[in-house]
């Protein structure tokens, strides 16, 4: 069963299917032709995989991003970081780094991330002279932040498919690695805008205008607060921690930006809507896809090859690395985690790995795959933002894409970048 589904997933990606329905294609045609299991268990998977209370937080994080898109939170946000750096050598790029940051801790996508401010930033960056292939390549980049910043979506569905770990503790461990991540962006930004010498224009504002820019930009900043800050004092879950980014962004949106008009709300909710349906499909497939593998003994087996090879955690670690980058090249990170997780954390934690740091590991590895074609859903969501050919944005990657190679060789063998603040907050 487990080769009729290997089979007829890998041929549907190869012609150009879908992830989601290649993965519930797949697993209706190894059931079908590959057991005696009758063709309505797979639904029944399909259902269970949706049939979680953490899950409810992804519809609702999501729609306050597009709350925040489609009101004045977002220019908002990028004011106040362009403020601090537009005005030097780059400042536009590094006002969007710093832009996709912020974002990041509230939207917990990162294509929410690239079709909100990152858009906005590129025709920002293309009229301050830069490239606009440079600028769209920045931007993708900049976006991967979003599911490392919490809130992310992705950390969710992670703690669903490994119980040694939690969502707030996964929240906290991506802390550092978005703000390193965010640094060496800066870093590649610099080197970049010194060799094409993206000179900057923007004149430095006065202090009352930092302040009033600032003052004006703390309600937007303090929806992050709220939500980690509500969630590690056990005020709410995760869960209910989105619903409360709902509401605050409706209320900040209508009544203190006054921006957002209630007619906006039906398109606004339409969009999240699409958006929430894409990665619950994609999510259920999964969860089929997944059941077959576990029902056919490869994770077991593989467990087993593995631990006999008798590899170091190092080792280990860096053959995953591999395994995922090469993953991430035909698999969005949600499909990923769904699959791979449930085989490989137990093996990890079996090598004495700490599971918060394999997390990590593996959610930064899976999303910098939504940097690299083919599959690369972030080049193909900033190109159609800014109307600009996915071979002119893969031209311009190689060296974002080694910059995050770096930062995975230093996750994988600096564990303290990830678990330090974990530890240090008592999780």
């Amino acid at each position: 069963m487990s080769l009729i589904l290997f089979i007829s997933f890998f041929s549907l990606l190869i012609l150009g299917t879908p992830v989601a329905f290649a993965l519930a294609i797949g697993s209706f045609a190894a059931v079908i032709f590959g057991s005696n299991y009758p063709a309505i268990v797979v639904i029944k998977e399909m259902f269970s995989g949706l049939d979680s209370f953490p899950l409810m937080a992804v519809p609702f994080f999501i729609l306050a991003a597009e709350l925040m898109t489609g009101s004045a939170m977002t220019q908002v946000l990028l004011r106040f970081a362009s403020q601090f750096v537009g005005h030097l050598r780059g400042g536009l790029g590094y006002a969007n780094v710093l832009s996709s940051t912020m974002f990041a801790g509230i939207s917990g996508s990162a294509l929410a991330d690239a079709a909100g401010p990152g858009a906005m930033m590129v025709r920002m960056m293309e009229r301050g002279g830069y490239s606009r292939a440079y600028a769209g390549a920045l931007t993708a980049s900049a976006s991967v932040i979003g599911p490392i910043i919490p809130p992310s979506i992705i950390m969710i569905i992670y703690a669903m498919q490994d119980q040694r770990v939690s969502v707030i503790g996964l929240f906290m461990a991506g802390i550092l690695p978005g703000l390193l991540i965010a640094t060496t962006l800066c870093v590649v930004n610099w080197r970049v805008s010194r060799q094409r010498n993206y000179r900057s224009d923007v004149p430095r504002p006065g202090w009352r205008e930092m302040v009033k820019t600032t003052f004006f930009a703390l309600p937007a900043l303090f929806l992050i607060v709220l939500i980690i800050g509500g969630i590690r004092s056990g005020i709410f879950t995760p869960t209910e921690a989105s619903v409360v980014a709902v509401f605050y962004a409706l209320v900040c949106g209508m009544f203190v930006y006054r921006s957002l008009r209630l007619r906006d709300l039906p398109t606004i909710i339409l969009r999240a809507g699409i958006v929430t349906a894409a990665i619950l499909l994609i999510l259920a497939a999964a969860r089929a896809f997944a059941w077959i593998l576990i029902i056919e003994g490869v994770p077991q087996t593989l467990a087993q090859v593995i631990v006999a090879w008798d590899l170091s955690p190092i080792v280990f670690l860096l053959a995953i690395n591999v395994l995922l980058l090469i993953f991430g090249l035909f698999m969005d990170p949600l499909p990923g985690v769904m699959i791979l997780v449930p085989i490989l954390a137990p093996i990890a934690f079996s090598l004495g790995i700490d599971p918060t740091h394999f997390a990590i590991v593996v959610i930064v590895n899976l999303t910098v795959g939504l940097i690299t074609p083919p599959v690369g859903s972030l080049l193909f969501v900033v190109s159609s933002a800014v109307k600009l050919r996915v071979s002119d944005l893969v031209r311009e990657m190689p060296l974002f894409f080694f910059a995050y190679i770096g930062i995975l060789l230093l996750l994988t063998f600096v564990p303290g970048i990830v678990t330090w603040l974990p530890r240090a907050t008592g999780l």
